[in-house]
């Protein structure tokens, strides 16, 4: 699997209630031309949590995404990914912190040419060193976990758009990441099979302790992972149960608007808001 991280760097961003952010965002600034889409943005997310960032179309979402995996630069402020500064870092630096990142894109982005086993499979056959047997039991594991372990010698073609997007989740998951980031992934699903994508992301962070950002502009899927519980019981199947308030404060929202933070909290405070943006927005 991939190797460890080096220790924080002298510059690390403070505690957190005495954790260690995994990610940081202090006072981080963007824009393209004279459009500006980002300003002042800071936030943390703690280890086995996650934000689920909402906000209305062009609000930055999917741009904090591409500046925590350093696909872009900020023009002013710091962003540190798992204790190491990144808006500095060199090119082949990110490298080796983007091997801790699982991404999952809005289409899925599977590889049409490979069997789902090779697209779950891919990083650990092409770009690492694990042995074989090591990585087809981890293939395995991986589908076994998304209910797809019958599968995996069909096409991406063969599959139905959610059998792709869980797809996407076991391949960004399959080198056990750290951090798991997903961009719309229930984009253009219907209602029913959106909730099976929702569940695997909640299995996710509840059963392999992953840390997440969610990137959505569909309500029903952001209330539904932040109010949720995946437990395993005595028979190793998974249930999904309303989360207990302790467990649901361990995501927060994160609403965008106009390049800033408008709301930051949990879904309890969201729904409590008298905000009035805020509450056209969930209107």
């Amino acid at each position: 699997m991939t190797a460890a991280l080096e220790k924080w760097s002298p510059d690390a961003p403070p505690l957190v209630n005495g954790e260690e952010p995994v990610i940081a965002f202090d006072r981080v600034s963007l824009a393209f031309d004279e459009k500006v889409v980002l300003t002042d943005i800071s936030f943390t997310l703690l280890p086995g949590r996650m934000k689920v960032f909402l906000g209305a179309s062009g609000s930055g979402k999917s741009t904090i995404l591409r500046l925590v995996l350093g696909l872009l630069r900020p023009d002013a402020g710091r962003i540190w990914v798992l204790g190491r500064r990144t808006d500095t870092m060199s090119e082949v630096a990110l490298m080796d912190v983007r091997a801790h990142l699982g991404m999952i894109f809005q289409e899925g982005a599977l590889f049409d040419s490979l069997t789902v086993r090779g697209n779950v499979g891919y990083r650990l056959y092409q770009e690492g060193d694990t042995p074989l047997a090591e990585a087809d039991a981890r293939v395995d594991e991986v589908l076994g976990f998304v209910g797809l372990g019958a599968l995996g010698d069909r096409m991406p073609s063969e599959l139905s758009g959610g059998q792709r997007r869980r797809v996407a989740i076991a391949r960004a998951m399959t080198s056990r990441p750290r951090i798991l980031l997903y961009d719309e992934p229930t984009t253009g699903l219907d209602p029913i099979t959106a909730i099976t994508v929702d569940e695997e992301i909640v299995k996710v962070r509840d059963l392999e302790g992953a840390s997440g950002l969610l990137v959505t502009h569909q309500l029903r899927d952001a209330f539904f992972v932040a109010t949720r519980e995946a437990v395993r019981g005595p028979d190793d199947a998974v249930r999904f149960t309303e989360a207990s308030p302790e467990k649901a404060a361990r995501t927060e929202f994160v609403m965008l608007k106009q390049g800033g933070i408008a709301f930051e909290g949990t879904a309890d405070e969201l729904r409590r808001t008298s905000d009035p943006y805020l509450r056209a927005f969930l209107s």
